[in-house]
């Protein structure tokens, strides 16, 4: 398997690289991810729990039986990658 296929095998899948780029930004509850992204709550815990496998995001557990969601390092490490994809997006929309 090449590097490339290797990526997308872990963030290759729908709504990943969304769920990764909104946590750039910090930290994000699972309610605000569903709201703020529009993923369908089950596709939602199928992305997360795929990511926090793969060690790019991990779990922090909140008060009252919630929990909110934060990049590892390895997850960090795709931001150069969203970045470059989103200029491509746009430039070529």
């Amino acid at each position: 398997m090449s590097d490339l296929a290797a990526a997308l095998d872990i963030v290759g899948a729908r709504w990943a690289l969304l769920i990764v780029e909104r946590l750039l930004d910090g930290p994000q509850r699972y309610g605000d991810l569903q709201r703020d992204l529009g993923v369908p709550t089950n596709m939602l815990a199928i992305r997360l729990r795929e990511l926090e496998a793969a060690g790019v995001l991990i779990r922090l557990p909140l008060r009252h039986n919630t929990r909110a969601y934060a990049l590892t390092d390895r997850g960090f490490a795709l931001r150069e990658a969203i970045v470059a994809l989103g200029n491509w997006g746009r430039r070529d929309s």
